[in-house]
Order: structure tokens, then C-alpha cells, then sequence
């Protein structure tokens, strides 16, 4: 059973990964995932009743003390916090919970104003202390009782959750090791040095904070596509409700200015849409009577009316937003690395640390107050900071900067995949070719007439969304309803068997045919090849012609200046059409006349010589395939749902170049990320090693740790800049 927490304030990545493990580590559970954007908890769990809340409220709360914890299984993120907001957990459970202010606060402005007051009186009582003693003699007792005091309010958060985490086993995080090196300093008389740690920590802890909410608020920004209302016909007048209440098939009006709330088709009038929401594009589209309507675009200058054809929850913009918010579920190799890089880099540096403080002094009779000052040195430098926050945070602003470009991604696992990618794989219709298809030849056999073909044809695809059955409908020029089909099967890969008037027809490729019994008419042409037969007797056939995507080609040639080693086309289109399309691209690997089955055995084959496969597709008989890639990325505007469902990357400009930058964000994310692994560790090892040497003292162990975390957090915000 999966059950869902909302963790309100959530807004530390260390914090975050922490909950993950432990709560993971519990025995009831199988499995865990914190949502740092959504700021929720999700774990599988066969777990019943309130014991399982009450022990992961107690585990957030040890690591952050304001974080309010809510069930919100079965609700929308949302909705629940909204809902917490006014009748918080504690009500709901009967509890009273104390919020001390731990050392990362919730996202209330009342608690950012008093981390800032803190900040800033703690800083201006420690300067005092610096500067005052060089023009007015003080006593000894009143220099202290100065730097104690801006030591406490500096950092009486980070002692209180030390001690707290102490009572519980957690040793070795960063409270801990903050406590112990500036208890440390004190205790040999480097009162300044121990206040200079305790400030800087906690800038660098705002700065982080700030940097969490700049990158969440550059992706919730984009996501900002979700109306809060819809104007619907009923009663014969318009009517303002919420999306949610908007039922398939109703009318909705959307005028200038305002965002399409419901996906739907556009049954009476004309405008150019602003699609950067979904696309990133600048350009505007045209929409007019008959084209298909995405929720989440904006009409600039002409009204709107949309015939209704999904649900709120089940529209383009609540797909985005569900993809997106659900992006930090999925973790990257880097990621969990450093969560366990962490969990036994930290007891190893507190252990020399500490034999660096006592073995000398005992066995080779060192100065104690000397020995003890390089081991809080030591324990200063060695907090994991820096990877710990900006390895995710690198991730998070990838995604958004991905998103930018109309590529949304589903988790930071398959954005480090796309950077290892030497192997593409592309589906051809709807993919590298435009799916709108229009009909070049009609060849009627036996007794049937051309306007008999196109009838049959037209009728038995009438139930079909395809853009070859939209380019047969188009071709006949009359009207057909599904509602005449007494019956209609798809059949993947095949075509469609339908009946209609009591004969039973057959629409397809050859093989469908010869499944049947039914000898069909070679073509020797190109394009798309569709044979009809009615009650067993052939009919003859339609060719039908796609063209190539603008952008495709350049497309192709980018991603072998990208790394890509090769690129190849899958497809169930007859060989000729499929090397026709292959030529204008210059495709060398092209397999066609393939079933969905064919096409997942095929790119197996791909997968045993590559590092990374990615293969591209938009329709439903695509999902396996995409499934089984390393990568899926499905096209989004024209993609069918299940496309999209089974993709991990979804290209909303419909576009193979939105490949090339997903790509192009991918390597860049996956540079910072190892320019911060190796800079950090780097610099730490050196630090550490001149501080056990005795050749840097605690002013140079605070730019060790904060000062690292800071260059490194900074490093990972340019890829928002991607």
C-alpha cells in the first residue's frame, strides 16, 4: 500500500535525503521517496493504523523541528496544503507538538524575517567583540560573555539539535561536528574563530536556502499553466466554475488573455496561442475550428469555443504539472553516491579528527590546547555539505532548465542517463516525419470504384484518431460517425477491422491481409501503403504520403556532434516508405515492417553494445519500447497518453531537436555535478590535511566547509542559466 505525507516547510536537501533513509530503513517499510518540490513523503508500506505516522513525524522532527507533518493519502499535494494550512496535524491527531526553531526553517515569512534578525544581531554582537576591545580596555570576563553571547544566538539552534540527536544515535551530521570543533575552539581560547564557524555556517545555510527556493520557484513558475476557472455552457448561458466540475463534451469559451483550462477540439473560432507553457516555443500557433486544444496555452486575439474531450485531472496541463512534480522521485546515480559518501565520510573524518587530538599529546608528548585545536580544525572542515546540497540542487535546476525548453523530464536518473546517450533510436511517424498525411494514389481493384474505396476505407477508420485514418476522412470529403460501426478493433502494428452496414471490413497493411487469406496488391512506390478488403474480397488500396519534419535532419547531424554514436529508425511502415524517409535523412540502420514486440527485440539488440539508449516515439504502440529504453522520451504535443505514460522524457515541441537540448542541458548538468564532486573533495582533503599539519588554524577551516558549500551551490545554480 503506498501512502503519502506532506512534509510542510520542507526546504533542506541534507534534511531531505536524511528522512528518506531513515524512514526507508524502518521495518514496515519498503520503500521511501521524498519530494522536495511538493515537499512530500511517499512510502510503500504494509503498515495500518497511526503508529507508522507518529514514527515518521518523530523522524522529521529530529532533523527539522518546523516542518508540519500531514496523511495525505488519496488528495492532491495541493489541496492538502491548503487544507493544513488552517487545521494543521497536531488538531487532526489530538497532539500538541513544541516547534523549537531548528538550524533549516519552513517557508513561512515570519520564520525567514527571524532567521535574518538572528543572522544579522548575531554578526553585529560578534563585530563588537572584534573591534570594541582595541579602543576601550575590557576585562577578560567581558570579552567572553561578548562572544558567548553571539555564539548563542548564532547558534543555539545548531546545540539544540545536536543534543537532540545525540539522544537518538545521530552522531555524525553536520550539527554535531559544528558543536564539537567550536566547543573546541573555546576550550583553547579561540573565542573569535569558534564565532567566525558558528556565522559563516549559518550564511551559507541561508544562501542555501535562498538557492533551494530560486530553483523551486523557477520550475513552479513554468508550471504556473492550471486556470483556477472555466466559463461553460449550460442552460443556454456561461457559466464560471472550476475545471474539476467541467464535464467531457461540454462547451468552454476562452477568451484573449486567458489560459485554456480543459483539453478539448476547437469547434467555432480562431486565434494565435502563446504554447510556451507547454512547447517553450516564442512563436505563436493558429488554432481554428477542428484543431485540438491543449489546456494550459493562451489565446491572444480571438475568442475561443472548445468542445470538451477530457477531465481536469486527465488534461495536458495536469500531466505537466504531475510529471514535473514528481520529477524528484526519481534519483540519479550521483545522487545516491553522495548520500552514501556522506553516510561513511563523516565518521571517518570525526575518527582522525580525533585521534589527531589525543595521540600525539599521549604517546608522542605534544601540547594538548595545540593538538586539540588541529582536530576542531579538522572537524570544521570536514562537514559534507557541499556535496550533500548541491549535488540535488544541480539536478533540480536541470530539470528546470530542461522545461524551459519545452522538455520535461521525470526524474534527475534519466537526465544523468541522456548525458551518457551514444545511441538514439527513432520511431518515423509522428516522429522524424510530420503525421499529416494526405492520400497520393487510390487504386481500386475488382469491381469496387475509387469513390467505393475511399467510402469503405473512410467508414471502417471512422473511430480511429490516427492521422492516416484523419488523411482518408480528408480524402473522401464526407462525413462518418463511429456511432454507424457496430463494431471497431484496433489492432496494433496491423490496422483496424470494423463492421459497418453488416459487412465486415478490413483496413491495414499487407500482413493484415495475409493474416486473413486475402491476396493483396503489391505497390512498388513509396509512402504508406493501406489495403481495404470488405467480407474477404479485396478492394484495393490508398498510398499515403507523410513528410519529413523541418528541423529533423539537422537534428540527426547534432547528435553526432553531441556524442551520439548511432542513429537508427524503427518503424512498421513497408520497407520503401521507411527508406525513402531514411534517405532524406540519411538514416543508415532502418528496420521497418515491425510490430510493437519487433521494435523492444530490436532495440535489445541496440542496447547490448551501447552505454545509454534513447529511443524517441509518439504513439501507443510505442509504449513497450519506450518502457524498455533507458531513456523514453516521447513527443508531447501530438503523443498519445500512453506514449507519454510509459516515456521518461516528454519533448512537448513535437520536435527530434528538443532531443539535441535535452541533451545539450544533460551534459551541462552532469559537468557541474562533477565539478562540485571533485572541487569539494578536492579542496577538503587538502584543508584537512594542512589543518592535521598544523599550517591552517579555524578562519581557514570556515572557508574549508561554508566557503565551499557556497562556490559550490552557486556553481549549480548556472545551470538554471542553461
Amino acid at each position: 500500500m503506498e501512502k503519502t505525507y506532506l512534509l510542510k516547510g520542507l526546504d533542506c536537501p541534507n534534511c531531505s535525503a536524511k528522512i528518506e533513509r531513515e524512514v526507508g530503513e524502518l521495518e514496515t517499510v519498503e520503500r521511501a521517496a521524498v519530494n522536495l518540490m511538493r515537499q512530500t513523503l511517499t512510502v510503500e508500506t504494509d503498515a495500518q493504523g497511526e503508529e507508522l505516522f507518529e514514527t515518521i513525524e518523530k523522524i522529521v522532527h529530529r532533523h527539522e523541528p518546523d516542518v508540519h507533518v500531514t496523511d495525505i493519502t488519496g488528495k492532491k499535494p495541493e489541496a492538502a496544503a491548503a487544507h493544513t494550512h488552517e487545521h494543521d496535524h497536531e488538531h487532526e491527531h489530538g497532539h500538541e507538538h513544541e516547534h523549537e526553531h531548528g538550524h533549516h526553517h519552513g517557508d513561512e515569512e515570519g520564520s525567514a524575517a527571524f532567521r535574518v534578525t538572528k543572522l544579522v544581531v548575531g554578526a553585529v554582537v560578534f563585530l563588537v567583540g572584534l573591534i570594541l576591545p582595541r579602543f576601550v580596555e575590557m576585562p577578560f570576563a567581558a570579552r567572553l560573555g561578548i562572544y558567548v553571547s553571539a555564539y548563542l544566538i548564532l547558534g543555539y539552534d545548531v546545540l539544540w539539535s545536536a543534543v537532540r540527536n545525540l539522544t537518538h544515535g545521530e552522531l555524525f551530521d553536520e550539527c554535531f561536528l559544528m558543536t564539537v570543533s567550536t566547543l573546541g575552539a573555546f576550550a583553547i581560547g579561540e573565542y573569535p574563530e569558534a564565532v567566525a564557524v558558528m556565522l559563516f555556517y549559518q550564511i551559507g545555510e541561508f544562501f542555501q536556502d535562498l538557492a533551494v527556493d530560486h530553483s523551486r520557484d523557477s520550475i513552479t513558475a513554468l508550471m504556473d499553466i492550471r486556470p483556477d476557472s472555466a466559463v461553460v455552457l449550460r442552460g443556454g448561458e456561461w457559466v464560471t466554475v472550476s475545471p474539476d466540475e467541467v464535464e467531457v463534451g461540454e462547451t468552454i469559451r476562452v477568451k484573449p488573455g486567458e489560459r485554456v483550462p480543459l483539453d478539448g477540439t476547437v469547434i467555432e473560432g480562431t486565434s494565435s496561442v502563446d504554447t510556451r507553457a507547454l512547447t517553450g516555443e516564442s512563436v505563436p500557433r493558429t488554432w481554428r475550428p477542428g484543431d485540438s486544444a491543449l489546456s494550459g496555452c493562451i489565446a491572444e486575439n480571438g475568442v475561443l469555443t472548445i468542445r470538451v474531450e477530457k477531465e481536469a485531472g486527465e488534461s495536458t496541463a495536469a500531466k505537466i504539472l504531475e510529471l514535473m512534480q514528481s520529477a524528484s522521485e526519481k534519483k540519479a546515480p550521483a545522487e545516491n553516491f553522495i548520500t552514501k559518501f556522506a553516510k561513511v565520510y563523516t565518521p571517518v573524518v570525526c575518527l582522525i579528527a580525533v585521534l589527531l587530538a589525543v595521540v600525539p599529546p599521549l604517546l608522542f608528548h605534544g601540547t594538548w590546547t595545540e593538538w586539540i585545536r588541529r582536530g576542531c580544525v579538522t572537524l570544521a572542515i570536514s562537514c559534507p555539505c557541499a556535496l550533500v546540497i548541491s549535488i540535488p540542487l544541480t539536478f533540480f535546476g536541470g530539470i528546470g532548465a530542461a522545461s524551459k525548453k519545452g522538455v520535461l523530464v521525470k526524474g534527475s536518473a534519466y537526465l544523468e542517463a541522456l548525458a551518457d546517450a551514444d545511441t538514439v533510436v527513432f520511431d518515423k511517424t509522428g516522429t522524424l516525419t510530420k503525421g499529416t498525411f494526405s492520400v497520393t494514389q487510390v487504386s481500386p481493384a475488382g469491381p469496387c470504384s475509387r469513390e467505393g474505396l475511399l467510402s469503405w476505407a473512410a467508414h471502417a477508420e471512422a473511430a480511429s484518431n490516427h492521422p492516416i485514418a484523419r488523411s482518408i476522412a480528408d480524402a473522401y470529403g464526407k462525413p462518418v460517425s463511429a456511432d454507424e460501426l457496430t463494431e471497431a478493433r484496433e489492432i496494433a502494428g496491423r490496422g483496424v477491422e470494423t463492421v459497418w452496414q453488416g459487412r465486415r471490413i478490413l483496413v491495414g497493411n499487407a500482413a493484415l491481409m495475409e493474416e486473413h487469406g486475402i491476396r493483396a496488391v503489391r505497390s512498388s512506390g513509396g509512402g504508406t501503403v493501406v489495403h481495404t478488403a470488405v467480407d474477404g474480397e479485396y478492394m484495393g488500396y490508398l498510398v499515403i504520403e507523410d513528410t519529413v519534419k523541418e528541423d529533423a535532419a539537422e537534428a540527426l547531424r547534432e547528435l553526432e556532434s553531441l556524442g551520439v554514436k548511432r542513429v537508427a529508425m524503427l518503424t512498421g511502415d513497408r520497407a520503401e516508405a521507411a527508406q525513402a524517409v531514411a534517405d532524406t535523412l540519411g538514416v543508415r540502420d532502418v528496420k521497418s515492417g515491425l510490430l510493437p514486440g519487433d521494435k523492444v527485440a530490436c532495440l535489445e539488440e541496440y542496447m547490448e553494445d551501447a552505454e545509454k539508449t534513447v529511443f524517441v516515439g509518439d504513439g501507443i504502440n510505442d509504449a513497450p519500447v519506450l518502457a524498455r529504453a533507458d531513456v523514453g522520451a516521447a513527443m508531447g504535443g501530438l503523443g498519445s497518453d500512453a506514449a507519454i505514460e510509459a516515456a521518461d522524457v516528454v519533448l512537448m515541441k513535437d520536435r527530434p531537436s528538443a532531443l539535441c537540448d535535452a541533451i545539450r542541458v544533460s551534459k551541462r548538468t552532469k559537468r557541474i555535478v562533477t565539478e562540485n564532486i571533485v572541487f569539494a573533495i578536492a579542496v577538503k582533503v587538502v584543508f584537512i590535511l594542512l589543518g592535521a599539519l598544523g599550517l591552517i588554524g579555524m578562519w581557514a577551516a570556515v572557508f574549508g566547509d561554508v566557503g565551499v558549500m557556497l562556490l559550490a551551490v552557486l556553481n549549480a545554480l548556472r545551470i538554471l542559466r542553461a
